[in-house]
């Protein structure tokens, strides 16, 4: 049996960390608290608490170094937008993924080189000729349940 990675599902608070933790590749509470200090104004307490969550949640790892803790990403960052993603999409009507896709890219700010990736993409997809409704009744619009 493949071994499937279990969805990684953190708070919005927990991503902040985490994308210092991603950027610095391993840091200290003091380190990630002097980052965010100043644009989210929390306290080292606060970080403590969220770095505590993230070991929990095993998204983070920790070594000891004298007295300070080492934290180190358990998991990437792209497997964790990935999961989000796919959370994301798991709550929405499978017909309106493709519309969600394209408002998301109306929205970003793209380099050349992103849209070449997408293009190339979507280039590669083959579509399929019907998608099925996976709302449970009165969920969505699509008059798939009456």
């Amino acid at each position: 049996m493949e071994n499937v990675p279990s969805p990684v599902k953190i708070s919005d608070s927990e991503w902040e960390v985490m994308r210092v933790v991603w950027t610095l590749g391993q840091t200290t509470a003091q380190e990630i608290t002097q980052v965010l200090a100043d644009s989210m104004g929390w306290k080292p307490a606060t970080i403590k608490t969220l770095l505590g969550r993230l070991v929990k949640k095993e998204v983070v790892w920790t070594e000891q170094e004298g007295k300070k803790f080492i934290y180190h990403p358990a998991v990437s960052e792209m497997e964790t937008v990935r999961s989000a993603t796919e959370n994301l999409f798991s709550h929405i009507c499978a017909k309106r993924i493709g519309e969600t896709i394209a408002d998301l890219v109306e929205e970003a700010t793209l380099t050349q080189a992103d849209i070449d990736s997408i293009m190339a993409q979507l280039r590669q997809k083959q579509p399929v000729e019907t998608i099925e409704c996976n709302c449970i009744p009165g969920q969505c619009e699509c008059k798939q349940h009456e």
